[in-house]
């Protein structure tokens, strides 16, 4: 019997623990092609970002790591996946080529091309569960639809049965004979020979530890010391150790959520939060499944029409972390440093963006997505429509948050403002978020003048949200 050859094909799933199609592939396969192609069109497209460009880059390595471990190796091409595939598939006479399913609108269109251009060799296509706990067209009301509410979707996602996880493969089907080692399995690129390079403002020694074996320390570290405190540390944007800081590793797959959801299940308020906050991952997901218009549309069309200001200045004041209210200029700075921010922080930031300033959350998608490791269309378009008050569950567009309030209630201390504000390090903590206040003894005491070394606030908070209620109701009004 002449030998199958079989390719498992990498997509957003770089691990090798609960890999539903690593493991159906291996299971069928005399000869396994671990796959992973480089695909121009994300590295370059709508949201270019050298941080999380870096980030997968160094988990490809891991993945490859792993997998030789498993006498096998990680093959990489770098081009369109519509031809790539099938090309490879000709090349090794693949007769199958098992993936975890991708719900994204650019990945399923891919998919749909891929699948078709196999099939016209003869290849089978075979999707499998991985990259969320339940699928798009499982959640549903009972009458066929899809949510749009956040609470009723939880109930719902909630009482579905899960898979279960399944464990590492030991050892893994060989190669095909000829393609062991470079050149045959391909050189993972840096970011240079894509053509990126990291900001200037990144700190290389913040950015998360890339592959599976840091997620999975992460995971451990959570499960074991972080979860039970969660309900009370995760508004805290003082605590370093108050969130799981595992939104880069599901984002790229270095974890399954399922057996995240697993490790953390159980009893305790800290655990029933935290798998909320995985059955709002999903929720996004489920949304850009079933209405990908959301991706440049407000899911709410009312908020279509917000008379969005294209204050060019405040924007940029707002991206570097200038705009005088300290807890909003931490969060900026958090994010261009480390290519991550506490959610708290991005609530505020983002209410600052679209509320005081009337800046179109759009731009502010788009400004996460060049800097956040952990990028997630899905998430990251869920959040901003949130707090821009035109999507799913929106907060109310006339609750505003106060910064200063926020800034004095989750940060009490004053510890995240001093790390990424260092001008405000000897200010007062009664005056720490709100520096303007300071009398000019008291500045020259804080060796911090304001307007000098920290802005002025670029806007005043009271005015700033009479403005936005008047523009809001106007768009609601003129829908």
């Amino acid at each position: 019997m002449d030998p199958t050859t079989t390719i498992s094909w990498f997509r957003r799933d770089l691990r090798v623990h609960d890999h539903p199609a690593l493991v159906a592939a291996s299971a069928t396969a005399d000869r396994l092609v671990p796959l992973y192609v480089i695909d121009p069109t994300l590295i370059h497209g709508r949201f270019v970002s050298p941080v999380r460009t870096w980030f997968l880059l160094e988990s490809l390595r891991a993945l490859r790591r792993s997998l030789r471990e498993r006498d096998s190796d990680l093959v990489v091409r770098v081009g369109d996946p519509r031809q790539v595939v099938p090309a490879v598939a000709r090349e090794v006479g693949a007769g199958a080529v098992h993936v975890s399913r991708d719900h994204a609108p650019y990945g399923r269109a891919r998919d749909a091309a891929v699948a078709t251009a196999l099939a016209a060799d003869g290849t089978a296509w075979h999707p499998h569960r991985g990259n969320l706990i339940h699928e798009p067209d499982e959640v549903l009301t009972r009458d066929g639809r899809p949510f749009s509410i956040y609470s009723p979707f939880r109930r719902a996602w909630a009482t579905l049965p899960a898979r279960d996880v399944v464990p590492a493969p030991d050892r893994l089907p060989p190669l095909p004979a000829g393609m062991y080692g470079t050149p045959a399995t391909g050189e993972i690129p840096t970011i240079a020979a894509l053509g990126l390079d990291l900001d200037a403002a990144v700190a290389p020694s913040l950015l998360p530890d890339p592959g599976e074996s840091a997620a999975r320390r992460r995971l451990e570290r959570w499960a074991e010391l972080g979860v039970d405190g969660y309900a009370d540390s995760r508004d805290r944007m003082d605590l370093v150790d108050g969130t799981s800081r595992l939104s880069a590793d599901l984002h790229l797959g270095l974890l399954s959520p399922l057996e995240v959801a697993v490790r953390t299940s159980g009893a305790g308020e800290g655990r029933r939060v935290f798998a909320n906050e995985l059955a709002w991952r999903e929720f996004y997901a489920h949304v850009l499944a079933h209405q990908p218009s959301v991706r440049t549309a407000s899911f709410r069309p009312d908020f279509d029409s917000v008379a969005w200001s294209d204050d060019d200045a405040a924007f940029r004041a707002w991206a570097a972390g200038r705009t005088g209210y300290p807890v909003v200029d931490a969060g900026m700075r958090q994010l261009a440093a480390t290519g991550w921010m506490h959610n708290r922080a991005r609530m505020v930031v983002a209410s600052f963006l679209t509320k005081h300033l009337l800046i179109d959350w759009r731009r502010g998608e788009a400004h996460f997505m060049r800097h956040l490791v952990d990028g997630d269309i899905a998430s990251n378009n869920g959040g901003w429509q949130w707090a821009a008050s035109t999507g799913t569950d929106p907060q109310p567009y006339f609750r505003i948050f106060n910064p200063v309030l926020q800034g004095r209630r989750f940060d009490p201390d004053g510890a995240y403002v001093r790390r990424w504000v260092p001008e405000l390090a000897h200010v007062p903590t009664q005056r720490l978020h709100g520096p303007w206040e300071m009398s000019s003894a008291e500045q020259a005491a804080a060796g911090c003048r304001i307007g000098s070394d920290y802005p002025d606030p670029i806007v005043d908070h009271a005015q700033a949200r009479a403005r936005a209620i008047a523009v809001y109701g106007a768009a609601r009004r003129t829908s």
